[in-house]
């Protein structure tokens, strides 16, 4: 059965409007909607010789958004409604989709062959046509247009369920950028004319964004775009390296400097394009030969003086770098996600060999050693799993002005649990794992790109503590200050004295309360969780007070606060989603205590590390001396100590 049929059945969908920030996802509901502007009227839906009578939608627009979760934090500030674990889907539209993953686990058992795509460095045609047949180029493309109309929950669901990298990547490429900025910020015109080719995948999309000087830096791209003598069209020249789908796409996503008289380091030079194929002047390079996810299609793309149609311009000129980030900003969730679902895979074979592998006369899996490393991929995919659908349901909620940082913290843990759970995976088989007769190798490989594409983890961080610094500025600019004149202001001194007296003391006073948001048994984990938010808050201000304006230079300092927000936000996944399962009776509910006890302490630990890190004097660390080695390596163009075995007596 096609997904798209399935969808019609159960799963509810609705039209993506134009989004202020990231706000990307498809809330699901069973009506159709008058698609004019700022008209919600309830419509009988036809299926077969069923007739579905829709509810009637809420209009979000006039509800007050709350600002993002993540960026909260940074004030010490805590939004309990999050410890409530979303629960988006009914129970008709759980089954439908189980019934959709059923469906394309099925397919991926059957009618893929990883190893193959892998050795041959392609997906072949007759296998990328059954996932089109599936209507899985079209997750989140609205139901009036062709697409499965996928909220962000059963879009993160059926990510797990593709299991493949390469197809995994052919797909995100397609719809997570490559469409996203039609879906996201197109007009009616546009998303009529190519959304539903690009729904059946009769076209696949690219994302154009990456040059030979422009990774991730985007705002200094060089590709132009010109306005025609005749002023009907944009001429577009210029050249993008590492294209997912370059050589296959149809429809690109093209972003370009359209301002010569503004600055070369403004991002209001830059302007996104829709470009055909067809369009002429495009020429695709050769597939690059990449370590892992082989089988995708990665190459660069050149544009020679292609004409593009001035109807063609995505939101408004000079909108393009705005787009581009809100563009990434919004699919970065879904790598936890599907990430899980490898894990859960990979998992499930390693246990398998521990148990009947034998090594002087016990199995693999009585040894300690060995159950840590399982546990710790076990705890990894726990995390990942409760982080995804955490943010998935904030963005179904339409709740929140943006779940930018949210979707980053999933994609930097996300990524990186994946690595090293897969190396530890490969290391419990030893040398087997090392032979390409297993997949432990390949999905190692595979999964090294995830912590470089849609957006570097060094990037994310800096990205990650570099809007909470903005948004905690804004509301400590007076108490900031008032805390740098003490002698104008010293009841504020004195007040922040007795605070940071505390927290000298590495005793802050619990003031959230936390616990009565969660079952009585995970009381601990909860003072655990609250003492890290303090900790946060009391180390953003000091460096806020420590650098002022110069905050964005102090990256050491910037990457330390990223990783205490990410291990709070998932110790908050983590704990609200235990405390469900175990107030609700889900099976193993018990264990998912254990799990939130394992997370929350080993995450504080790193939490009073990187706090004791920021409290002191940067050459109270080696952060210092590291910046000196690195100076002396650039100095030198690499290695500069002298050999081991070199000895300055033996000179001749």
């Amino acid at each position: 059965m096609n997904l798209q049929r399935l969808m019609k059945l159960g799963i509810r969908s609705n039209r993506y409007a134009k989004p202020s920030f990231a706000s990307t996802n498809a809330n699901f509901s069973i009506l159709a909607t008058n698609q004019k502007e700022n008209e919600s009227t309830e419509k009988i839906v036809k299926v077969s010789d069923v007739q579905i009578k829709p509810k009637l939608i809420i209009d979000q627009v006039t509800r007050e958004l709350k600002p993002s979760f993540a960026k909260q934090l940074f004030l010490g500030r805590f939004d309990t409604d999050v410890l409530t674990y979303p629960e988006v889907l009914s129970k008709d539209e759980h089954e439908t989709l189980h019934e959709m993953v059923h469906l394309v686990e099925k397919y991926f058992e059957d009618k893929v062959d990883s190893k193959q795509i892998d050795a041959q460095a392609k997906i072949p045609s007759d296998v990328l046509q059954g996932v089109k047949d599936l209507g899985l180029f079209g997750q989140q493309i609205p139901t009036h247009l062709g697409g499965l109309g996928l909220n962000a929950t059963s879009y993160a669901r059926v990510a797990e369920a593709i299991s493949d990298g390469s197809i995994a990547v052919t797909l995100a490429a397609h719809q997570a950028i490559g469409l996203k900025g039609v879906l996201m910020y197109g007009t009616d015109a546009q998303k009529k004319k190519y959304l539903p080719r690009l729904a059946n995948g009769e076209w696949i999309a690219a994302f154009c964004l990456t040059e030979p000087g422009a990774g991730s830096d985007a705002a200094s791209i060089k590709t132009s775009a010109r306005l025609s003598s005749d002023g009907k069209h944009w001429i577009l020249k210029g050249s993008k390296i590492w294209i997912s789908n370059g050589g296959i796409a149809d429809f690109f996503t093209v972003f370009a400097s359209t301002d010569d008289s503004v600055d070369k380091s403004s991002s209001k030079r830059i302007t996104a394009f829709v470009v055909e194929r067809s369009f002429g002047g495009i020429t695709s390079g050769k597939p690059e030969d990449k370590l892992g996810i082989r089988g995708s299609n990665t190459t660069e793309v050149h544009f020679d003086s292609t004409p593009v149609p001035i109807e063609n311009v995505i939101g408004e000129v000079g909108q393009g770098f705005k787009i581009a980030v809100n563009i990434l900003n919004s699919g970065r969730f879904s790598m936890g996600s599907s990430g899980a679902g490898s894990l859960r895979k990979l998992l499930k074979i390693t246990a398998e060999h521990a148990i009947e592998r034998r090594q002087f006369g016990k199995s693999l899996s009585e040894f300690d050693l060995i159950k840590h490393k399982i546990s710790q991929v076990a705890v990894n995919t726990y995390i990942m799993e409760s982080m995804a659908y955490l943010t998935a349901g904030m963005l179904d909620s339409n709740s929140y002005e943006d779940c930018a940082l949210e979707a980053a913290i999933v994609k930097v843990f996300s990524s990186e649990a994946c690595w090293t759970s897969a190396s530890e995976c490969l290391q419990i088989l030893g040398g087997l794992g090392y032979m390409k007769d297993v997949p432990y190798e390949r999905i190692l490989r595979d999964s090294r790109i995830m912590l470089i594409f849609e957006g570097t983890n060094e990037i994310l961080r800096l990205f990650i503590a570099l809007m909470g610094f903005q948004y905690a500025g804004k509301n400590l600019r007076e108490t900031i200050k008032k805390l740098r004149n003490p002698f104008m202001f010293p009841n504020v001194i004195w007040r922040k004295s007795m605070e940071r007296w505390h927290h000298t003391r590495d005793k802050p006073k619990l003031t959230l309360a936390l616990n009565n948001f969660l079952h009585p048994s995970l009381k601990d984990a909860s003072v655990r969780l609250e003492y890290s938010v303090l900790r946060l808050q009391y180390v953003v201000e000091l460096l806020l007070q420590k650098h002022g304006t110069k905050i964005t230079e102090a990256q050491l300092d910037l990457e330390k606060v990223a990783n205490i927000v990410i291990d709070i936000y998932a110790m908050t996944a983590v704990l609200s989603r235990a405390s469900r399962s175990y107030c609700t009776g889900i099976r193993n509910a018990y264990d998912e205590i254990a799990m939130a006890e394992v997370v929350t302490m080993e995450a504080e630990s790193r939490v009073k590390s990187n706090v004791s890190h920021l409290q002191g004097s940067m050459f109270l660390t080696t952060d210092v001396h590291h910046l000196k080695i690195a100076q002396k390596v650039f100095a030198s163009k690499g290695y500069f100590l002298e050999h081991p075995l070199e000895n300055q007596n033996y000179k001749v």
